[in-house]
Parts: structure tokens; sequence; C-alpha cells
């Protein structure tokens, strides 16, 4: 049963969590790269922001919008 742990143990260690090392080492020489991955989720949900507000507007618009705080049955 112990080396079924140690295998999963290097199966981590030795090869799942390589790329993380390769990016702790980065970090050393240039913090900007070794974030890239950051960078593409913050725009990812910065367009998915705008995008959000833009559909909210144009509901408001339209007068599609239920601002009524009743809306719902467990609000009464």
């Amino acid at each position: 049963m112990k080396s079924f742990f140690e295998g999963i143990a290097s199966l981590f260690v030795d090869f799942l969590f390589k790329p993380f090392d390769a990016l702790r080492e980065l970090e050393l020489t240039n913090w900007w790269s070794a974030n890239f991955m950051n960078w593409i989720f913050i725009l990812i949900c910065a367009g998915a922001m705008v995008y959000w507000i833009k559909q909210l507007n144009i509901f408001k618009a339209n007068n599609e919008d239920e601002q009524d705080t009743t809306a719902h049955s467990f609000l009464k």
C-alpha cells in the first residue's frame, strides 16, 4: 500500500508539476511572462463583463428588465 501512495506522489512531483516548476523558475527572470495565463484570464473576464453590461443595456432600452422586488415569490 505504501508503494501505491509513493507512486501517486511520484506522478505528481516528477511529471504533473513540472510546468509549475518551470513557471517558478521563469518568475525569477521575468514576472510578466511567468503570469501570462493570469493575463489571459483577466482579458477573458473583462470581455465577458463588457458583453454582460451591453446585454443589460439592451434589455433596459427595450424595457424588458424586471425591476420589481417582488418578481420572485420568495421575496414577497
